[in-house]
């Protein structure tokens, strides 16, 4: 049974398409092809611009999907949260003019531009400053200060806001990439296991690109130093060498803690020590 997924088109297009490869299947095509196909499944794929995407999956338009959460809020879209997938995180933040005092903005009725309408509603509103809302359109940084008091607008890094002699004083939302479903096609139990059989890849994945597969021989006298520093997923495997002098120990490792514990390995005993990446952790 076909499954109708839906991608970002732009700069998230590759992303998705490096996480299906990982999983073992094959884009073919590019963002300006709006109807890639995708070999090793029985997957029909459409592009879209990311601020579509909640809108269609919600209403069925397709089964499956990867959008921000700052769209699938703005939108209030009645979609199926699968996995936060990390790519792309960004805040949606309020900025003022570098040079203005928040304090004093607050006291008075401010003109306010963003692509989030309602987010901005929701957020002004809760804020209790009176304001005024434009809608934008891109380019959101370029209103202040001759045609807004503020914008609220999403930011990876805070460069281009402070380029344009803007600073922020609030997060509002902090968004990534999640992967969505159509609630009524969860209820497909045919297209349910598609969709469950998919996702079980697509973590597999992000799990294995957090950890790394260390292998490393040790002695008899120092095998109970070296498998106490192993934070392991569960427990180290310890397996005698051949000419019974020590031991090979394997352990799957977060890759943010190598740096700090190939050092203390090696001062308890550790040799030979091997890593390798992890295609999948299951």
């Amino acid at each position: 049974m076909t499954l109708k997924m839906v991608i970002p088109k732009g700069k998230l297009y590759d992303k998705v398409a490096e996480l299906l490869s990982e999983v073992g299947l094959t884009l073919i095509g590019d963002s300006r092809n709006y109807r890639p196909k995708l070999y090793g499944c029985d997957i029909e794929v459409k592009l879209l611009k990311s601020q579509n995407i909640p809108e269609m999956v919600a209403l069925g338009q397709h089964d499956i999907g990867f959008a921000g959460m700052d769209w699938i809020m703005e939108q209030e879209a009645d979609v199926e949260v699968l996995e936060d997938l990390g790519f792309n995180p960004v805040k949606l933040v309020s900025c003022i003019p570098e040079e203005w005092d928040w304090e004093d903005v607050k006291q008075r009725k401010i003109i306010v531009a963003s692509e989030y309408k309602k987010i901005a509603n929701d957020y002004l509103t809760k804020l209790g400053v009176p304001f005024k809302l434009l809608r934008a359109y891109g380019a959101t940084e370029v209103f202040p200060p001759e045609d807004a008091d503020m914008i609220i607008d999403n930011t990876s890094t805070g460069s281009t806001i402070r380029a344009n002699r803007l600073k922020i004083v609030d997060t509002v939302v902090e968004s990534s990439t999640q992967f969505i479903a159509n609630k009524e096609i969860l209820k497909d139990p045919a297209k349910k296991e598609q969709i469950d059989n998919l996702l079980l890849l697509m973590r597999g994945v992000m799990n294995g690109r957090k950890r790394v597969l260390l292998e490393m021989n040790c002695g008899k006298d120092t095998i109970e130093q070296v498998v106490n520093l192993l934070p392991a997923m569960r427990a180290p495997t310890v397996s005698e060498l051949y000419n019974a002098d020590g031991f090979a120990i394997k352990a799957a490792i977060e890759r943010k803690l190598i740096k700090d514990l190939l050092p203390k390995l090696i001062s308890a005993g550790a040799t030979d020590i091997l890593e390798t990446p992890i295609r999948k952790a299951l």
